[in-house]
């Protein structure tokens, strides 16, 4: 069924189409032509890159949906946790707009719908800090995520990227975990593919708190440890005071040498270190499908649509802006 799919995602002459329209309209219509088909029927009024989102966005919900009812387990823990990484999206997204005075109406507007759980708009009437750590974290899926020292005062005075952090940092464990005791098939797979999550999240970290108040200790809480970065290299990137330091550590480890390497060459600055592990990922979500029987499908199918969402988006944004020179800009899906 995922493989049937995988057959929907957008190929190069479709992107090609998209790309050469004037207006989103027109986008509109060319999509008609893909697997999306009337995708935007039930609009009447005025298109806006909102509402390609919007719709884009619920397709993938709908396929995840039809997964998910139809599953067992331990595909169905498997798909739950697809969805946790979109709950702590989100719940950094209503906390970060919380701390800045933003109505909780528009936080939960632009929250991804994957990530959606009963406890959310809780957040909402929350009066102290004990509430606010109950309803966002202990009484939601997350609690499993969340430290035993981790205490409320330390949800308030925590920054948001922080809390990320630490929250993505056992996800990913618990989530490489499970996987590791699935059939070898499903636990190469998903090992690997978790794995360069963990690594592109650490060389991230890493660059993202140079010259920052994190000590060394503070950086390396923050660091999974499923990855191919060894804790010789992990402590490394935690003592690194500048982007050469981190280049040369992870550069040790060869694809993400390749990534730097790639990025050296480019001196109009074009593609950004994000956009080039992008580009890596998708490569190893397609090469998952080359294995037969395992989970790692209906991980790489959701991550690579939501991948295709982002590059129409991008195009939208591009024609909305009138910024063609950059529509070509997108992350490429290189499909078998």
């Amino acid at each position: 069924m995922t493989r049937g799919f995988k057959n929907g995602i957008l190929k190069q002459s479709d992107y090609l189409t998209l790309t050469q329209c004037e207006t989103l309209e027109d986008l509109g219509v060319s999509i008609q032509n893909t697997d999306y088909g009337n995708l935007l029927a039930a609009e009447q009024g005025t298109i806006n890159v909102e509402t390609f989102e919007f719709h884009l966005r619920a397709k993938i919900v709908d396929q995840y949906n039809y997964l998910r009812v139809n599953s067992t387990e331990p595909l169905s823990t498997f798909l739950d946790y697809i969805r946790y990484e979109h709950m702590i999206d989100n719940v950094a997204l209503l906390v970060s707009g919380l701390n800045n005075k933003k109505p909780i109406k528009k936080l939960l507007a632009l929250c991804h719908p994957l990530g959606y759980f009963d406890q959310l708009e809780a957040i909402e009437v929350a009066s102290n800090t004990n509430e606010l750590f109950d309803a966002v974290l202990i009484d939601t899926p997350l609690s499993k995520f969340i430290s035993s020292s981790f205490e409320p005062k330390d949800f308030v005075k925590i920054d948001v990227e922080i809390l990320r952090s630490v929250l993505y940092k056992s996800y990913l464990e618990d989530f490489y975990k499970l996987c590791k005791s699935l059939d070898a098939t499903s636990a190469d797979v998903m090992g690997n593919l978790l794995g360069f999550q963990a690594d592109r999240r650490t060389i991230t970290i890493a660059m993202n708190s140079l010259g920052t108040s994190l000590d060394f200790q503070e950086r390396s809480s923050l660091f999974p440890t499923c990855g191919k970065l060894g804790p010789i290299a992990l402590s490394a990137l935690a003592h690194s005071i500048d982007y050469d330091q981190v280049r040369s550590i992870s550069s040790k480890t060869f694809e993400y040498g390749v990534v730097f390497e790639a990025i050296d060459k480019d001196t109009d600055n074009l593609i950004t270190l994000e956009d080039r592990f992008l580009m890596l990922e998708a490569k190893k979500l397609v090469q998952s499908y080359l294995q037969q029987f395992h989970f790692g499908i209906f991980y790489s199918y959701l991550k690579l649509k939501e991948l295709e969402c982002r590059n129409i988006i991008w195009i939208a944004e591009c024609i909305s802006q009138r910024q063609m020179d950059k529509v070509n800009a997108y992350i490429p899906i290189p499909m078998y």
